[in-house]
């Protein structure tokens, strides 16, 4: 985002066109010395992270009073991010945050970039999902998570985490964009071609992405989605706001100046599976609903033909009792290194599968009782678990629910699923 502005990394602003600054207060503030200073809290429950940020190539760029870290980490524990380590941090990461929103002329809402596997990301995250919500209970909330998958498991009891955190996330947040290691590991590997992906490999796709999502807030642009407009647009049941994010064009980094780069292509790999950022079949399920984000000189005619083609090509993916389901944006200005691109999200049923590989590693465990007593001796009660288990089951079935209805011959379906969300 500081190399779109023209914001070097300490801050100085070293661009070369008047839209960079045009909105640059989305994610930067102006000090009285001209630096521009993001607008982002780093927590953590250990101190090493911030360390590393700090010596690295970003340090000096945010507030140090924003650095917000415990001493002893969360031990992959939800239980003690969310009730014992986590909750003494709480409140001074709240006081960080709430100072940072005073200085917004117009608070729109929070992003939150998080992992579902861990102790601090999971746990401590979804607790200040929970007080941000109180505290702001008409501003958008946004969360980049990053959901365990079994080819790429760093801990044992990622899936407790990860299923209790869903519980949470499910009633927190407006949307929640899920992305993959797995997948993540897959795009590098297959379509950039990097035998061995590093960490900066795997965060320059998350970055890509969630750049894109944000570019219709930070720049101006025909068709322009806000957060509010987006989630008005792409969540039709409001716990069904898990997004799977995708990116085109999607080559590998040295490869990009033999391509040439237009509409056709960037959509033709849109809505490729091969592209999505979550590792789910999208080919198991269908799209509720689709938003696109066109970046570069694209003709908005030529836009819509082509997105027309695909939602024709695909239409058997799409659920029909939707119509025109997909929600185009288009901004003048490319992303870095690149005279076009395209941002996915869409909201299918195939997310399902995701979660239900963290429920069944879930239930697993939960029927041996494995590993409890590490979080109920941070005070958690076992019903919190059969409640989380039961919670996740619930979405993987109204995911079920309306991948199965169809157009007239559901409403038997819609009237079940309405009476239970009732209950």
């Amino acid at each position: 985002i500081g190399g779109e502005h023209g914001i070097d990394p300490a801050g100085a602003y070293v661009g070369d066109s008047a839209l960079q600054l045009e909105r640059i207060g989305v994610y930067y503030r102006e000090s009285s010395t001209q630096k521009y200073v993001p607008r982002a809290v780093l927590v953590d429950l250990e101190p090493g992270t911030m360390d590393s940020v700090r010596s690295g190539p970003l340090g000096q760029l945010f507030r140090p009073d924003n650095f917000i870290f415990g001493q002893t980490g969360a031990g992959n524990n939800w239980a003690k991010g969310h009730y014992t380590e986590g909750a003494e941090l709480a409140d001074t990461v709240l006081d960080a945050a709430r100072r940072e929103c005073e200085c917004c002329d117009c608070l729109q809402g929070f992003q939150l970039a998080h992992s579902l596997g861990g102790g601090t990301g999971s746990g401590l995250g979804t607790l200040l999902l929970g007080k941000i919500r109180e505290e702001f209970p008409d501003r958008m909330v946004h969360t980049f998570s990053v959901m365990p998958s079994p080819k790429v498991s760093d801990t044992v009891v990622e899936p407790y985490n990860a299923a209790l955190s869903v519980h949470q996330l499910v009633e927190h947040t407006d949307q929640t964009y899920c992305i993959d290691n797995e997948a993540l590991y897959d795009i590098c590997f297959r379509t950039l071609k990097l035998a061995t992906p590093t960490y900066g490999d795997l965060n320059h796709l998350v970055s890509a992405t969630m750049s894109g999502v944000t570019t219709s807030l930070r720049f101006p642009g025909q068709l322009n989605a806000d957060l509010r407009k987006l989630a008005v647009n792409m969540v039709p049941f409001p716990r069904l706001h898990f997004f799977m994010p995708g990116f085109a064009p999607l080559t590998a980094r040295g490869g990009q100046q033999y391509r040439a780069l237009t509409v056709p292509e960037l959509a033709q790999q849109m809505f490729d599976a091969k592209n999505m950022m979550a590792a789910c079949d999208l080919r198991h399920g269908r799209f509720l609903t689709v938003a696109a984000v066109f970046r570069g000189r694209v003709s908005m005619q030529e836009v819509d033909e082509q997105m027309l083609a695909a939602q024709s090509k695909h239409s058997s993916r799409f659920v029909e009792w939707i119509p025109n389901n997909v929600k185009v944006a288009v901004c003048d200005i490319p992303p870095r290194g690149l005279t076009m691109s395209a941002t996915f999200i869409g909201n299918s049923t195939a997310i399902q599968e995701l979660f239900k590989r963290v429920s069944e590693q879930f239930s697993a465990m939960l029927r041996r009782r494995a590993f409890l007593h590490w979080f109920t001796g941070e005070g958690m009660d076992e019903t919190e678990f059969t409640e989380a288990e039961s919670n996740v089951n619930d979405l993987v079935s109204e995911y079920q629910q309306y991948q199965d209805a169809t157009a007239s011959g559901g409403d038997e379906a819609f009237e079940e699923g309405e009476e239970e969300v009732q209950e």
